[in-house]
Order: structure tokens, then C-alpha cells, then sequence
């Protein structure tokens, strides 16, 4: 059997889903093994088949939701002026969807781990297009490395202050609020 195998994907995907379902509930220190397989309704040894230890599936499992939001703030066209671009809506509305899990991972008690990845994940992919010209009108003083830190620690307090919020207000009001203080 190789990645590639549907098999694999598929238990990976249940493993992961599983583990993201039980961090949004609770610390996801305090979630077992034995638990996520039960999540997923597959043996336990079947968790160990595929992933080292617990920690390494946490880490896959917010690898995949990291990357979404990243892939969402990168094709956001920072240098066009108007309206609010649906990818920054739809940056928010990937959050909107799974705030349990982001409300946990970025609050008071979460994961400074998930924290510093989310913010290394969004500092690469905003960096390329940042170094390839495509920023915000008004800064070619500032290096891209810089601009690119900047956003994505700006893009994670927004992200963390809206979470907090009770209701939080709909996606697209808070992305253009986000877009103002961008632009």
C-alpha cells in the first residue's frame, strides 16, 4: 500500500477529521489515542499504522486546516483597490466554519504550536506574491519579508478579536472590515 492508495487517504482523512472534532470540544493535550480511534471508528494500532504518535496526527490534522486559510490570504489581490475580495471573505468564512476549533486553538489556552505554524503558513504564502509586487500601494520601503510578518500576525489578532466576539459578526462584515485596515 502506498499514500497514493484510497484506503489510506480515506483513513487519513477520518483520523484527521477526528482529531480536529475533538480538539474544537476540548485541549487537544488532553485527547487520547483510543479516543481519536474511536472518533473514527478504526482499531487503535491502525492510528500507529499510519502516524507516529498522537502530536504527529494533531500536527496533520492542522496542517490541512492551516494550509486552507493560507491558500485563502495568498490569492487575495492586495494591490486592487474596491471591493471587499471574496477571498478574504472566504478566509473568514473557512474560520466562520470551524471556529470551535480556531476559538480554541488561538484562545487564552490553545496551542501556541497551531499559533506559530498558522502564522509561518501564512508568512510563506503571502511572501511570494508580496515579493513579486502584489501589496498594498504605498509600501515598496518596507521588504516583503517584513509585509508579508506584518499581515499575517495582523490576520491572526482580526482573526482572534472576531472569534472572541459573541455572536461574531457575519464573515463578509468582518472581512471588510479587514480589507479597510489593509488597504
Amino acid at each position: 500500500m502506498t499514500a497514493d492508495d484510497p484506503r489510506i487517504r480515506r483513513t487519513r482523512a477520518r483520523l484527521r477529521a477526528a482529531v480536529l472534532e475533538l480538539s474544537a470540544e476540548r485541549d487537544p493535550d488532553s485527547i487520547t489515542v483510543a479516543e481519536i480511534a474511536q472518533r473514527a471508528d478504526v482499531n487503535r494500532a491502525t492510528v500507529y499504522v499510519h502516524y507516529r504518535d498522537r502530536d504527529d496526527l494533531v500536527l496533520d490534522a492542522m496542517e490541512a486546516a492551516v494550509g486552507e486559510l493560507a491558500a485563502e490570504a495568498a490569492r487575495c489581490p492586495y494591490r486592487e483597490a474596491g471591493p471587499v475580495p471574496a477571498s478574504l471573505v472566504a478566509l473568514f468564512e473557512h474560520v466562520g466554519a470551524r471556529a470551535p476549533l480556531y476559538r480554541r486553538m488561538l484562545g487564552p489556552y490553545g496551542s501556541a504550536r497551531f499559533c506559530a505554524r498558522l502564522r509561518e503558513a501564512l508568512v510563506v504564502e503571502l511572501r511570494g506574491p508580496f515579493a513579486a509586487g502584489s501589496r498594498p500601494p504605498g509600501h515598496d520601503d518596507v521588504p516583503p519579508e517584513i509585509h508579508a510578518h506584518y499581515l499575517a500576525g495582523a490576520l491572526i489578532g482580526v482573526v482572534t478579536c472576531w472569534l472572541e466576539e459573541h455572536p461574531p459578526r457575519p464573515a463578509g462584515e468582518i472581512a471588510a472590515m479587514t480589507w479597510g485596515l489593509i488597504r
